[in-house]
């Protein structure tokens, strides 16, 4: 099965109280929208662990064929291998990506402009706003 997934995550302060946001669909149907507080993470950290909490549900959906569609251009970069990942907690983060990705038959990173994130976008705030943040 075909799917799309926008994931987004990000944090109030750099570190600081960090929410992560996904929404998944097949054709024009969500198949699954989620948006969860997870605690203090840097900017980057979100947008990684958010794209692992959608890999893993899109697995569990039956996803075949993935597209994923990501407002950071550096994790896109990083996950198209055209950044080198520097930091030691993003080496891990990026390695559970690379282990989820064996899930797919096929799997693409596009970045979008967070005009077209609105949705994953909203679900972060929406999870830290609700967490008191």
């Amino acid at each position: 099965m075909k799917l799309e997934i926008f994931t987004d995550g990000g944090a109030r302060g750099n570190p600081g109280p960090a929410g992560i946001g996904y929404v998944i669909s097949s054709g024009k149907q969500v198949l699954q929208s989620y948006g969860e507080h997870i605690g203090d993470a840097t900017n980057n950290q979100a947008e990684y662990q958010a794209l692992i909490k959608a890999l893993s549900a899109a697995a569990t959906l039956g996803g075949t064929d993935i597209q994923c569609y990501l407002d950071s251009e550096l994790v896109v970069r990083q996950l198209q291998g055209k950044y080198k990942v520097r930091e030691e907690n993003l080496k891990q983060l990026i390695g559970e990506v690379f282990r989820l990705m064996k899930s797919f038959l096929s799997i693409e990173f596009t970045h979008v402009p967070r005009e077209k994130n609105k949705l994953a976008d909203k679900l972060v705030n929406e999870a830290l706003d609700k967490a008191g943040y």
